[in-house]
């Protein structure tokens, strides 16, 4: 094992979305022996992680070195390096473009039901009603996009980009907000997400219910 890749430790939480996308690059690639996880304890006064992390945020990578990585795209740009044969980054031109454009419609659909968990999670006299409703309005227009992105060549297949990575992790928000209702009239969304359910990476970082 290269010197330079000793020491990893990857600071993740079991309920992340955005943790779960490292966790599934580590799956992916094979990578378990070579990045140590470790469950961070975050949103908890005086937790020890904010000593590895002022942000709080997961995932973070700590290099070797001492260097801290925390955003999602970052760490999974690092990961999927490590072994120097790449899987998930986008090809060159036009369809690295159409790779990258389907990535960022699904990291849009993960950040704006993170929110909406975010916030059925505060207590009721807390919540405001106008946040719910915009993320509640905003999952299901981009659902509805999705059911016709989702036949995209780059979708198919097995994983091997960001896009199909961040989409199903995405979905699969469903589990800690039953309000989020993407699977009816959406068949091809459905059709899509169960080919991918029994894949073992997909199955080990299911985000408990």
């Amino acid at each position: 094992m290269p010197e330079s890749h000793q020491g990893l430790k990857l600071y993740v939480t079991t309920n992340s979305p955005f943790a779960r996308l490292a966790r599934l690059v580590v799956l992916e690639k094979g990578l378990e022996s070579r990045v140590e996880q470790i469950i961070a304890k975050t949103r908890q006064a005086n937790s020890p992680y904010y000593r590895v992390n002022p942000s709080g945020r997961v995932p973070c990578l700590v290099l070797p070195d001492g260097r801290r990585l925390e955003d999602s795209q970052l760490v999974c740009h690092y990961l999927d390096h490590l072994d120097a044969a790449p899987r998930f980054e986008p090809p060159a031109g036009d369809a690295g473009l159409e790779v990258r454009r389907l990535e960022g419609l699904a990291r849009s659909l993960v950040e704006g039901v993170s929110v909406w968990i975010r916030e059925g999670f505060r207590p009721p006299d807390e919540q405001s009603p106008g946040v719910i409703a915009h993320e509640r309005e905003r999952a299901v227009r981009l659902v509805d996009v999705w059911e016709s992105e989702v036949g995209h060549p780059a979708l198919q297949g097995s994983l091997g980009n960001m896009a199909q990575l961040t989409l199903i992790t995405a979905l699969h928000l469903e589990r800690w907000n039953p309000e989020f209702e993407w699977r009816a009239g959406h068949p091809n969304l459905v059709k899509w997400a169960e080919l991918l359910v029994n894949r073992p990476s997909i199955r080990d970082t299911m985000p408990e219910g």
